[in-house]
């Protein structure tokens, strides 16, 4: 059991974590014919934009209801409501987003009431799904607002139907990149299964061309997708923040479900290669039984170079979760842990302790280790503390190909395995260069 640990400072030094609203729209991202809007200023808007932009290298579909000093002081339905009908007018999206801000949210706007009058004075507007994810920037973090879209989106889109038997609806959490939903995608199709990915980043920010621009996403999860959850046999949960949407189909549709907490490494990958098997009542196939022996493998060949390293995270509570058990299995100490936001997991993370806090925090904690792993803003201690440094998570700008990057079932574990490994291999070849050198006097 871990000690969770809350540093009594006045203020953030550094941020680790990002916005609620940021979360939401990257949510909202995998829907198709989507557009995010969010509720407050440009500025807010503007900076999500560009730390999505910067991360994917795509465009970033995001729009905003522009809210000035004159329209927060005197409410910000008027705005909402012109937002709405020029997208409508201008992009016609297939579904809107609509997120609020810490702007809006500590104005104290009633964003569903404001959403009820605008569809009765504008009845043109019943065909459009409008969801509502409320998203205060000034509490929680990136995790929690995509976990709050996912929810408002089971809610409100999904309809009652006949039970399809070869149906699964898989809830894939913020820790999850394009690449690894299309991993999911062809594991759970190899069995037979059709599964309804909500939402799927996997196609709309893989990094494809179109045939022509849209506004709005071109690919993702369809609203007949998402109305035909409602007739799934099976909900799968990838990642904890994902339960209570789970919960919500349950609860909505009496579906049964299952969490799985992490799909990286081998014992994790195997439960889930499992529960596959016994929804589908078919066999493991044989390409997923020659990629578990080559992990093996892989496994047998690095292990040396992670026994004993001493590792620190900074990350979102569900891909700490995956990426600290992980770890452990190939030998590795976990020397500090500082994620963002309160999760379950927390407590019950094999480590000593873990901080909820920020860069700071974390540049202190981690002194002493043997690798950094976290997202881009991560890089600038790792050059003042000397050390070894592994980019995962939100935003990662100083590297190409984030929206390929895998980490889940075998293939993904062992890009994963190799990532880190080589990092390790090339901290040992320079430490044996450095003993070479003051022995021989250089």
């Amino acid at each position: 059991m871990a000690i969770v640990n809350l540093p009594n400072k006045p203020l953030t030094v550094n941020p680790l974590k990002q916005s609620q609203a940021l979360g939401a729209s990257l949510a909202f991202l995998g829907l198709k014919g989507m557009i995010p809007l969010f509720h407050g200023s440009q500025g807010c808007t503007a900076f999500a934009k560009v730390v999505l932009v910067r991360h994917f290298r795509e465009a970033i579909p995001l729009a905003t209801t522009a809210m000035t000093e004159v329209s927060t002081i005197l409410g910000g339905e008027e705005n909402v409501e012109q937002a709405i009908l020029t997208l409508v007018e201008k992009v016609q999206p297939e579904i809107i987003g609509l997120c609020s801000t810490g702007l809006t949210e500590t104005r104290g706007d009633e964003l569903e009431r404001f959403l009820k009058d605008i569809r009765d004075r504008h009845p043109e507007l019943d065909y459009l799904p409008i969801v509502f994810a409320p998203t205060p920037d000034f509490k929680g973090a990136l995790q929690d607002g995509f976990a709050a879209a996912v929810e408002s989106i089971v809610r409100e889109i999904p309809k009652a139907g006949g039970i399809r038997t070869e149906q699964v609806t898989i809830l894939a959490g913020s820790s999850l990149t394009p690449g690894d939903l299309q991993e999911i995608k062809e594991m759970v199709t190899a069995f037979g299964l059709v599964p309804i990915i909500v939402p799927d980043i996997g196609a709309s920010l893989d990094g494809h061309l179109e045939d022509g621009y849209s506004a709005v996403t071109a690919s993702g999860t369809t609203i007949k997708q998402l109305r035909d959850i409602g007739s799934s046999a099976f909900t799968i949960a990838l990642g904890e923040s994902m339960r209570n949407a789970a919960k919500i189909l349950e609860e909505r549709f009496n579906i049964p479900y299952e969490v799985f907490g992490e799909l990286t490494g081998l014992d994790a990958v195997d439960e889930f290669l499992q529960a596959l098997a016994i929804l589908s009542s078919n066999s493991v196939p044989e390409k997923y039984r020659r990629q578990r022996r080559q992990l093996q493998d892989a496994m047998l060949d690095s292990h040396f170079y992670f026994g004993a390293k001493r590792v620190s995270l900074a990350l979102e509570p569900d891909l700490l979760w995956s990426t600290v058990n992980f770890l452990q299995s190939m030998g590795t100490q976990i020397h500090a842990v500082v994620t963002t936001t309160r999760s379950p997991l927390l407590e019950k993370l094999p480590v000593k302790s873990v901080t909820i806090g920020d860069l700071d925090d974390f540049e202190q904690l981690a002194a002493g280790s043997d690798l950094l792993i976290g997202n881009s803003n991560v890089g600038a201690i790792a050059k003042r503390l000397s050390m070894p440094f592994y980019r995962l998570g939100i935003p990662i700008y100083d590297r190409l190909g984030n929206g390929y990057f895998t980490k889940v079932g075998y293939r993904g574990t062992m890009e994963l395995l190799f990532g880190i490994g080589n990092l390790f291999l090339e901290a040992e070849e320079e430490r044996v260069k450095q003993l070479w050198e003051i022995g021989s006097g250089e």
